[in-house]
Order: structure tokens, then C-alpha cells, then sequence
């Protein structure tokens, strides 16, 4: 199977940078580079921002963080570069890192390049052309949990990253710490979330176990090759030492079921709609199989899930609420906080 590659797209004005001084650092960093570059950026960017930078023999991608309201341990480059360069060598998946620039001269804040993985994004729908039949469309939503019970089997102190979190009573810091978040970054046209968190501190059970987590999982996130099978994992900016339901269960808040209502279907940003996919519920049975892990309080973790979803998309709201960004994709996100918080309470009364 042929299937067309993640195209990126002109560079947002707000979003551009002086490719010159880029440029420069480059070709001091990376061995092997020459000639000018065409710089593309890529579609999503809600949180960090992806540049592809194209040489005459080489591709690399940049990473940066977005200007405007940041909570204080989001957008960190060094970090993100140093998850991946930690974990190249036991997890396959991860991109080459190639630099890391903390000379703010050059673009204005710390960024990174590494190197491109060629291959297929799948987005909210399937590209024109891309065939998925049922049975494919199981055994690809089936791998995507496969890959993910990979890297929370991986162990954190052979990958030198036993310093990567806080140890135990992640759950507990989550609760409060996007309780705080949330906070920080609400307007005054979206809910108070006041019962769903009082629900979340009442209920939030110990850590089942301490692993590496990714923290954004999801088909966006990962590259495909023509076969369907995964080959790269990108965006590591929320990875963390952690309790692997919690990465579960902000997995399956991305994932949108055919069976789903209408609100939810517009936020779609991966294709677990198509016949075959597993259902979420499915999608659950399916690591606990392959992992062993008893799921006794499950609708915690799809209630946290939702929640830590609706602070992601307030805090990329109030960036364009406080004019920090124009990107007009944003500006009905207030309304779709505002469902999750309904959709919280519909799964905490089950």
C-alpha cells in the first residue's frame, strides 16, 4: 500500500523565525549539511510547533515552543530532547535527535532538530485514497495499544531516566496539578469543572505501577510505514515517569467511536471512527491483556482523561482569548471545554 506522507504547509506569519540564523546554527551542529533550506511548518502546532526544514539531500525537523501564556513546566525543549535521546536506544521508535539550541539569539527560545521519519500521519480522517478495511483497521488500532504497552515496559533506570519524574503519588499530583492549570487558564465563558474535581480528589486511587509515559497518545503522534506498521513516536513533550492508566486513560479521551455523538465526532483528530477500529472499551481490554494489570476503577481514569483534556484545549484557548495567538482554529475551543465538562459528569454518574 502507497500511502502519501504528512504534508506540512506555508509558515504561519506569527509563527516564523529568521531561517538565516537557524540556518547557521544548523550547519555548526548537524555534520553533513549544505545548501539553503525551504522551511515548512506543519498543521497541527496547538502546543509546540513543528517546522520541516528541507535541504537539497536532507530533511530535519524543527521543534519549538509557541509564544504567549505557557504553564511553568510545559514547552520544555531540553527536556523533550533529552527523553528522546534517552530512550533512542531502547524504544525504536524514537525520532534521531541531532541538536539541542539553548542560545536564545538564534530563534528567541530553545529548540531542536532531528531527524524526518518518513512515512503516514493519520489525522481526523483517512487521506484520499487510503483503504482501511475492518479487519486492517483492528489490527492497526491494535498495534497502536501494542506500541504503548512497549514503551511502558520499558525501564526507566537501564534508559537513564530514573530522574524523569517524581516517583510515587503521580496520581495525586495530576488531580492537582491540572486542577491548578485549569485555574490558571480559565475565561469566564467556560464552567468552574468545581464537581468533576471534587469527584477526581475523592476517587483518585494509589499508583498502580511507576513507568515511562508518553502523555499524549495517539494516531497524530505516531508515523506509519506502507505496511501499517508503527515506525516512529513523536511529539515527547508530556513524557514522564508515571502510572501507565493515566496514559490510558488520556489515550481514550482522543479516542472517538463511530458510535459517539455529533459534539464529540468535530474534535475527531484520528480516524477511530472507521469500521474495525476498537472501541474504547476495547481498546482497555486490550492492555490489560497484554499487560496483566487489573482496570478496577476505569471510569477515574476516562474522567481524568476528558478533564486533562479540557485544560489542554483551555490553555491553547486562552493563549487566542488573551491575543497571544490569531491561529482561528482556537477560537471555538472555549465551547468544546464546556462539553467536556458535561461529558465528565455523564461518565463519573455511570
Amino acid at each position: 500500500m502507497t500511502a502519501p506522507r504528512d504534508e506540512p504547509r506555508a509558515v504561519r506569519a506569527e509563527d516564523s523565525f529568521d531561517t538565516t540564523a537557524v540556518d547557521v546554527w544548523v550547519k555548526s551542529t548537524v555534520d553533513g549539511v549544505t545548501g539553503e533550506p525551504s522551511v515548512r511548518q506543519f498543521p497541527g502546532g496547538a502546543s509546540n510547533l513543528t517546522y520541516l526544514l528541507s535541504y537539497p539531500d536532507r530533511e530535519l525537523i524543527l521543534r519549538r515552543p509557541p509564544v504567549g501564556h505557557k504553564a511553568a513546566s510545559a514547552h520544555d525543549m531540553r527536556r523533550e530532547f533529552k527523553v528522546q535521546r534517552q530512550l533512542k536506544p531502547v524504544y525504536p521508535y524514537v525520532p534521531t535527535v541531532l541538536g539541542l539550541c539553548d542560545d536564545h539569539t538564534v530563534l528567541g527560545s530553545d529548540f531542536y532538530v532531528m531527524e524526518r521519519v518518513p512515512g503516514t500521519i493519520l489525522r481526523g480522517d483517512l487521506p484520499a485514497g487510503f483503504e482501511l478495511s475492518p479487519p486492517r483497521a483492528r489490527a492497526l488500532s491494535t498495534t497502536l495499544v501494542d506500541r504503548l504497552v512497549d514503551l511502558h515496559r520499558v525501564d526507566p533506570v537501564a534508559a537513564g531516566l530514573a530522574d524523569l519524574g517524581k516517583g510515587a503519588g503521580y496520581v495525586g499530583r495530576q488531580v492537582r496539578g491540572w486542577s491548578g492549570r485549569f485555574a490558571a487558564a480559565r475565561t469566564d465563558n467556560v464552567p468552574d469543572f468545581a464537581a468533576v474535581i471534587a469527584w477526581l480528589v475523592e476517587r483518585a486511587p494509589a499508583d498502580v505501577a511507576t513507568v515511562v509515559i508518553h502523555n499524549d497518545w495517539r494516531f497524530d503522534n505516531v508515523v506509519l510505514d506502507d505496511e501499517l506498521a508503527v515506525v516512529g513516536v513523536l511529539d515527547w513533550e508530556m513524557a514522564t515517569l508515571g502510572d501507565p492508566l493515566m496514559d490510558l486513560g488520556g489515550a481514550a479521551a482522543y479516542w472517538i467511536q463511530a458510535d459517539d455523538d455529533e459534539v464529540f465526532q468535530r474534535a475527531r483528530r484520528q480516524p477511530t471512527h472507521v469500521p474495525g477500529m476498537l472501541t474504547r472499551a476495547e481498546l482497555v481490554e486490550h492492555y490489560r491483556e497484554r499487560t496483566g494489570l487489573r482496570v478496577d476503577n476505569w471510569a477515574f481514569y476516562e474522567v481524568f482523561g476528558l478533564f486533562r483534556l479540557a485544560v489542554i484545549m483551555q490553555q491553547i484557548y486562552y493563549r487566542y482569548h488573551h491575543g497571544q495567538t490569531h491561529n482561528a482554529a482556537f477560537k471555538d475551543f472555549w465551547a468544546f471545554v464546556g462539553y467536556l465538562e458535561w461529558r465528565c459528569r455523564e461518565v463519573a454518574g455511570r
